[in-house]
């Protein structure tokens, strides 16, 4: 049975996104309250890795709010970026590499359910939410995949309204893709800034 506490995180997190996409700042402080729940919420499903997320997440909202208010040249607002190919075979790499290192200590040292699954979801995860921090257009292939991910094994772990959660998202990663996709053709060039992120 589904808690009013996971109610409450799902609701943030459907305004977080939402918020996102339409590039709005205000999806950080509601971003802000929907990990803390979270916490709370994974702790008690044992999936110790999406703990350990929440808890990075917390650091990253604030540092993201941060960024994209001063993150652009002389202090401005900032803008989207584009990954180069090389950068996005790196984090894909990256990702990959992480994901297997969390996954074995998880199913070794822990009682952790899924502990593969779940690392992956969590690395992916990161890498998504550093790049949206940085205001890539890519992080949102990476919120696709995570959410794809998350669909079947909070399913698995009976986190149903979670679970149909992640299925919003994934509707809504793609939303975003697209429209962000259609802001940064829109966006004009920013003297001495470059539009490519590293």
């Amino acid at each position: 049975m589904m808690s009013i506490t996971e109610w409450v995180a799902v609701a943030f997190g459907l305004a977080c996104v939402a918020l996102t996409i339409y590039q709005n700042i205000w999806c950080w402080p509601t971003g802000l309250v929907q990990v803390i729940l979270y916490v709370g919420i994974f702790y008690q499903a044992r999936l110790y890795s999406d703990v350990l997320l929440q808890l990075v997440y917390i650091v990253l909202q604030i540092y993201g709010w941060y960024h994209w208010v001063r993150g652009g040249p002389r202090d401005s607002t900032l803008a989207i970026s584009r990954l180069t190919p090389t950068s996005f075979s790196m984090w894909f790499l990256v990702s990959a590499i992480a994901t297997g290192c969390l996954g074995f200590v998880m199913r070794r040292y822990t009682g952790a359910a899924l502990p593969y699954w779940d690392a992956t979801i969590t690395i992916l995860s990161l890498v998504a939410q550093y790049l949206l921090s940085r205001k890539t257009l890519e992080n949102w292939l990476f919120w696709i995949a995570v959410d794809v991910l998350g669909i079947g094994v909070y399913a698995s772990k009976h986190l149903i309204a979670t679970s149909g959660l992640y299925g919003v998202f994934l509707v809504m990663a793609i939303c975003g893709w697209l429209a962000w996709k259609k802001s940064f053709k829109a966006q004009a060039p920013v003297p001495g800034f470059d539009a490519v992120a590293a």
